[in-house]
């Protein structure tokens, strides 16, 4: 099996509410001058976190969650990369919300990170039952479309273009160039342009 095939993400959760949650409260603007993306999970809600000294990624409780559960339009303002980087190196291996802004959600599909949404209702419930209990582990099945945890199971919607990469493994663009050097190479090593002759 391909090693960048995404099709279960299991793990607890963390739940960050609030609509219209945008990239630079994901993650801050100063740290654009990153040459890399080393380091950026340790600030990942970093002003929100100073400014709310209960917020979900400070509290001890959340620790080691992979699943984020958001509300509605996660993601929005600029289309900064950092940050579902952020998220991602933070611990974060998928998020389901009510809805993503368009690029933040192609950014994370682009780095293995699936976006699915559910409806309010089952957003709320689930945020409930996370707060309720934090040791509750849950489940993201991408083949199937749903959530389970306990004995309730939501439903979820993906794009099937963004399904499709995810479980077959072609989300990894920079991996796939990899695995084909060799074909790449052959090709380059027959072109007169490229060798000389």
């Amino acid at each position: 099996m391909n090693s960048s095939v995404i099709q279960h993400v299991e793990g607890r959760a963390i739940p960050v509410r609030g609509n219209d949650i945008d990239t630079d409260r994901i993650i801050p603007a100063r740290y654009l001058r990153a040459i890399t993306f080393d380091g950026l999970g340790e600030h990942a809600f970093e002003d929100d976190r100073k400014s709310n000294p209960d917020h979900p990624f400070d509290n001890p409780r959340y620790q080691g969650a992979s699943i984020l559960i958001a509300n509605d339009n996660f993601g929005c303002g600029s289309s900064r990369e950092h940050a579902p980087q952020a998220l991602m190196r933070w611990g974060i291996c998928a998020i389901v919300g009510e809805s993503f802004a368009e690029i933040f959600l192609g950014n994370c599909t682009a780095m293995g990170v699936p976006c699915l949404t559910a409806s309010t209702a089952d957003i709320v419930k689930i945020q409930d039952a996370i707060e309720a209990d934090p040791q509750r582990e849950m489940a993201v099945d991408l083949k199937e479309k749903k959530m389970t945890f306990g004995d309730i199971e939501v439903n979820l919607q993906i794009a099937e273009g963004n399904r499709l990469q995810l479980i077959e493994g072609a989300w990894d663009a920079t991996g796939m160039l990899l695995e084909g050097r060799g074909a790449v190479r052959e090709v380059a090593d027959k072109l007169p342009y490229v060798t000389g002759f």
